[in-house]
């Protein structure tokens, strides 16, 4: 049985052709997946990482884990995209609201705002850290500038000595600035494989340091994503549930829906949110194919956007993640005057109300012709983290060769750098604006 739970009963009302048919397409993907023939099949390292991740690279960064809870209050994790999404997807994912760790982790790079980066340099200077810069080539924009700026209060806090102590460098493993830099300076380093892409990066020291930490037990993680590569390496779709969504979410796409929402009802799956948006953004849409990624958090957003996904355009579906123990909880106490009309709730936990409000939505928003793809998870601990990851990875992968696109370029993110670098004057760029 799979530690995720998948039901599409409320989907296969809205499809003419059922994700069983698909079986044969999916068998011949998935050979092509596992033997590695597809496009950017360079960049299918991740596919048997829970298994073949390099062991004494992963004791080092539980050492430097372990080192920087000893040295310092905060890690300043410096980088975007892939580079930081995982890792503050699992914290949020794992970390509990408001409860202050003995580390405090802290994210740049992953935008250029000049107040967000003088604010952090404020906060840091009374406070001992250390950095975590993240890159595979040391010169996308956002991390290199931030990391310039990092590195030279830590230095100035520290001196070049003790800095360099401080500072970890996650890269390539034998090219690109940021490995000679780190080279030249002694950092620490770990490697991102060159046969896994930013966005497959979460269960490679690009997540597992800052993860590990924090604290949290990253074995068990791997042992999630680990079980979860053995249900999901065969292609039957009744007992592969990651091809199965793939299916469905393809078929609802060729019938002509456009925007899928990834959508919670607790506040720790908002950065797995953002995680996956750019997982399934960035393989799926090129070729002017693709479904639009978007999500929401309920039952909040239901209160902004839950007009439209009731009365608006009928061109979207939603994937409903529901958490069955989300842990500690709050009973709805008796009001003698019962004003806000509450009292037949009294003695209930908040989740229940939680879950009425997920049935009835989903409820609601079949009826406004909304599929919902409705996922199941049992609670928020490690060994889930773990397993999520190598569902939404292989799920993926499926999705992208099912509309003939390779799931591992981003072409398209080149497009804006081009032509920031010529409004900056950058050397090499000056034809673009002519």
């Amino acid at each position: 049985m799979s530690h995720i739970q998948l039901n599409i009963n409320e989907v296969r009302p809205f499809l003419t052709e059922q994700p069983e048919s698909l079986q044969k397409k999916v068998s011949e993907i998935h050979k092509v997946i596992h033997e590695k023939t597809g496009q950017g099949s360079d960049y299918l390292g991740w596919l048997d990482l829970p298994k073949t991740y390099d062991k004494e690279e992963y004791a080092r960064v539980l050492a430097a884990a372990k080192k920087i809870r000893k040295q310092s209050q905060v890690l300043v994790v410096i980088g975007i995209g892939g580079s930081y999404l995982g890792s503050k997807a699992g914290l949020e994912f794992l970390s509990e609201p408001f409860k202050k760790g003995k580390l405090e982790i802290i994210f740049a790079g992953h935008h250029m705002s000049g107040k967000y980066l003088a604010n952090l340099l404020e906060y840091l200077s009374n406070k001992k850290f250390s950095i975590n810069v993240i890159s595979k080539s040391g010169t996308t924009t956002e991390p290199a500038i931030a990391f310039r700026v990092l590195k030279r209060a830590l230095e100035e806090k520290f001196g070049k000595e003790e800095a360099k102590e401080r500072i970890y460098a996650t890269t390539d493993k034998k090219r690109g600035a940021l490995y000679t830099v780190a080279k030249q300076n002694g950092y620490e380093m770990f490697i991102i494989p060159d046969d896994v892409g930013g966005r497959y990066s979460v269960l490679t020291p690009v997540g597992l340091l800052p993860l590990s930490a924090a604290g949290i037990n990253t074995k068990l993680m791997l042992k999630g994503a680990k079980d979860a590569m053995v249900r999901f390496s065969k292609p039957k779709l009744e007992s592969n549930e990651a091809y199965l969504y793939a299916a469905t979410r393809y078929l609802l796409y060729t019938s002509g829906k456009k925007i899928e929402m990834l959508v919670g009802y607790e506040p720790s799956l908002l950065y797995l949110n953002e995680w996956w948006k750019q997982l399934f953004g960035e393989s799926e849409g090129k070729d002017h194919k693709g479904l639009f990624v978007a999500s929401a958090g309920f039952s909040t957003d239901l209160h902004s956007l839950g007009q439209y996904i009731q009365e608006g355009e009928r061109d979207l579906f939603e994937t409903v993640i529901h958490v069955e123990d989300s842990g500690k909880d709050v009973l709805i106490p008796e009001e003698s005057n019962d004003l806000d009309e509450l009292n037949y709730l009294k003695g209930k936990p908040i989740s229940y109300v939680n879950l009425q409000a997920l049935k009835g939505t989903m409820m609601a928003h079949k009826d406004g012709l909304v599929p919902n793809i409705l996922l199941t998870i049992p609670g928020f601990d490690p060994y889930t983290f773990g397993y999520m990851v190598y569902f939404f990875e292989k799920a993926c992968a499926m999705s992208a060769y099912l509309i003939d696109v390779n799931p591992f370029n981003q072409p398209g993110v080149e497009a804006y750098k081009k032509n920031m670098f010529a409004l900056l004057g950058k050397k090499g760029y000056e034809h673009i604006l002519k």
